[in-house]
């Protein structure tokens, strides 16, 4: 990019705010430490990245070190979930610079050929990548990403198949095929990618929730017996997990209202989901609602009491 490029961009950037130094009074190494800490937690605060970052590009690079690059390849990246073409460019031309030749730099290239809509020039360069390192997780990852975004699940599930076939340690990569799987209700084969989830994370209280709502919607009274149990379960290790409290109410309610239950197990359900109904009574009283929320939450909730009752009856 050329020295007049820089100054239109920098221009830019003053025009449309004031200094993020001069509004909260921070200097440019707490600029850099934010930067660093939303990196390490993988936060996705695109506009504030932009913020930020452009500034510590645009007045302190030469301070930065070998920090800088990390910062171009983070600015970029943000840049482009903000529709800055022009701040994506001018890092991506500097990365470019200093590493010809980079797969890293590459998949950022075929990330800007994806907001730009360019699906064939990225899949071409990633596909250029992979001949080049048929490892290159971040290559596949990004091509299974442009088939969900045409709309071509079958052919990201087909892919991200052949992905895990090599790769079978990639939780990510189990969770978006039971993302997609759900996508087409293939429940069967989003349960077991979800299985496999929980094999490596017993205490993710989010892999029990999304398991036991995958059992629920396929239904029978096995598998809302197995869904009230992994709603338990994610309450077990989240008590705050409000969805897995009433997916609990719901799956005991239905089997206690299922004409194949026994006697005892319709009895213990009962139990069950006027436990949960409770709980959730006592969630909205002490939520710190309006009155008139509280008054229709809890009207809500003894509705639900009713109908057990009825339904007991």
């Amino acid at each position: 990019m050329t020295a007049g490029a820089v100054t239109a961009l920098r221009h830019g950037a003053a025009a449309k705010m004031a200094k993020v130094s001069e509004m909260y009074d921070v200097t440019w190494e707490d600029m850099r430490d934010k930067m660093r800490k939303w990196r390490e937690e993988n936060y996705r605060n695109s506009e504030q990245i932009v913020d930020v970052g452009e500034e510590l590009i645009n007045e302190y690079a030469s301070k930065l070190g070998d920090d800088i690059w990390i910062i171009y390849e983070q600015v970029m990246i943000a840049a482009l979930d903000c529709s800055r073409d022009d701040l994506a460019l001018f890092c991506l031309q500097e990365l470019r610079r200093q590493f010809p030749g980079s797969h890293r730099v590459k998949r950022l290239t075929g990330m800007r050929f994806e907001a730009m809509e360019r699906y064939d020039d990225a899949i071409q360069l990633y596909d250029r990548i992979l001949q080049e390192d048929s490892t290159n997780t971040a290559a596949r990852k990004r091509k299974i990403a442009i088939r969900k975004a045409q709309g071509k699940n079958l052919e990201a599930i087909r892919e991200l198949n052949e992905y895990l076939e090599q790769f079978v340690g990639d939780q990510e990569a189990w969770h978006e095929l039971a993302e997609l799987y759900i996508n087409e209700h293939d429940y069967a084969k989003a349960a077991f990618c979800l299985e496999e989830l929980m094999m490596t994370n017993p205490h993710n209280h989010l892999y029990c929730q999304q398991y036991a709502e995958v059992k629920y919607t396929q239904g029978g009274l096995e598998n809302l017996e197995l869904s009230r149990k992994y709603f338990a379960q994610a309450l077990k290790l989240n008590n705050r997990n409000m969805r897995a409290l009433f997916g609990l109410y719901m799956s005991a309610s239905h089997i206690a209202s299922n004409p194949k239950a026994s006697a005892k197990m319709k009895k213990d359900n009962m139990k069950y989901a006027s436990w949960a109904a409770n709980q959730i009574n006592r969630a909205y009283q002490f939520a710190g609602r309006s009155k008139k929320e509280t008054k229709y939450s809890l009207k809500a909730v003894e509705d639900m009491l009713e109908t057990l009752q009825i339904t007991q009856s």
